[in-house]
């Protein structure tokens, strides 16, 4: 699900040269194959971003200047001048789709959702419509997902994924309970990704994932089902990890998972640490685990290579040490006690890195 095409462009590029030097591809079945798979996708480049960041501006001009004159226009007036806003959006998208310019398309498409999510805050305030707010980021969710389908627009499925978020977020925050038909908005938007093959968004949909699995922890069970979140992101890591075994041709997939799920699972172990506030010696038991699981990371991340979970590794394994001076950092004896286990276990796990390492060896005896 979660296949991302520019990582496996790279990879793809790296096994060409390493077929080609093989004697296995020819040089023009290289050419052939890296002709298909440039032309595959839909990329993001600086004239994409700048067309989306206008298109944005856009939006507030247009907002700005209907709120700022809404009093001095006719209710059928406003009426039309919100219609005329959004079909102007979709319009000029088609103009542009079909002049084969496809990034100022996507913002089009973008400044009509926008507008069409500003039309149902201003029409409610116009005919005095009362009712959740978060209602009306459902509806607006609805079209902005159905004109991202319809449309082929990433852009406008970025937007539904982030309105998915913010309608289950604002629902969570008003209930004080966990929302769980967000699961169901975020399957439909993740699917959407999925089909437009969408490297980004697919990594948008892992994020948002992420982050309602770390706040159920906060929800459930009173604001105290931390070791779920935790548990849910170790099982989720090691199967990451056991499947990247089994399939290193999934490493597209595999990666990001493996990240993602570390990321959930050191959140929560660090609520089970630093918010349950639990007894020293479950707090040692759990600095340890998380300590170890940032270590592997760091290790995943340098032999895979994976940027992202080396870099998630640095910074929740100094996140992990800071806190945890902090909490000691009353007493010198305790502080300068926990840096000295702290640096026994890393030693320690550095020589058991270094002997499998040498043990992998042909030729070299530990």
């Amino acid at each position: 699900m979660f296949e991302m095409w520019s990582s496996y462009k790279k990879r793809l590029i790296r096994d060409l040269d390493r077929w080609q030097s093989n004697g296995w591809v020819s040089e023009e079945g290289r050419a052939a194959i890296l002709s298909e798979i440039t032309g595959a996708g839909r990329g993001i480049g600086l004239a994409s971003v700048l067309a989306i960041l206008a298109s944005v501006l856009f939006g507030f001009a247009a907002i700005s200047f209907v709120a700022a004159h809404w009093e001095d226009v006719p209710r059928l007036g406003r009426l039309a001048l919100l219609l005329a806003a959004i079909w102007t959006g979709y319009g000029v998208s088609g103009w542009l789709t079909r002049r084969g310019q496809d990034a100022f398309a996507d913002a089009a498409v973008l400044f009509a959702v926008a507008m069409f999510g500003a039309s149902i805050m201003l029409v409610s305030q116009m005919y005095n419509i009362y009712g959740s707010p978060s209602d009306g980021v459902l509806m607006w969710w609805a079209g902005s997902l159905l004109a991202g389908v319809v449309l082929r627009s990433n852009p406008a499925l970025a937007l539904a994924m982030i309105l998915v978020c913010v309608w289950s977020f604002m629902q969570m925050f008003d209930r004080n309970e966990v929302h769980w038909p967000f699961l169901f908005g975020w399957a439909l938007v993740a699917a959407a990704f999925l089909w437009q093959r969408w490297g980004p968004g697919l990594h948008l949909a892992a994020l948002a994932l992420s982050a309602f699995v770390v706040l159920i922890g906060y929800f459930l069970d009173g604001g105290h089902a931390h070791a779920l979140v935790a548990t849910l992101g170790v099982l989720a890591a090691l199967a990451a990890a056991g499947l990247n075994k089994v399939r290193p041709d999934l490493d597209g997939i595999v990666a990001p998972l493996l990240v993602y799920a570390t990321g959930v699972a050191f959140a929560g172990l660090f609520a089970l640490q630093f918010i349950e506030s639990p007894p020293f010696g479950t707090r040692i038991a759990l600095a340890a685990l998380t300590l170890v699981l940032l270590l592997a990371s760091i290790s995943h991340g340098l032999s895979a290579p994976n940027r992202a979970a080396l870099w998630l590794g640095y910074i929740g394994f100094s996140i992990e040490i800071l806190m945890l001076y902090w909490q000691t950092v009353g007493s010198i004896l305790g502080t300068s006690l926990f840096f000295l286990i702290a640096a026994l276990i890393v030693a320690s796990l550095a020589y058991v890195a270094l002997h499998l390492a040498r043990r992998s060896v042909p030729g070299r005896s530990a």
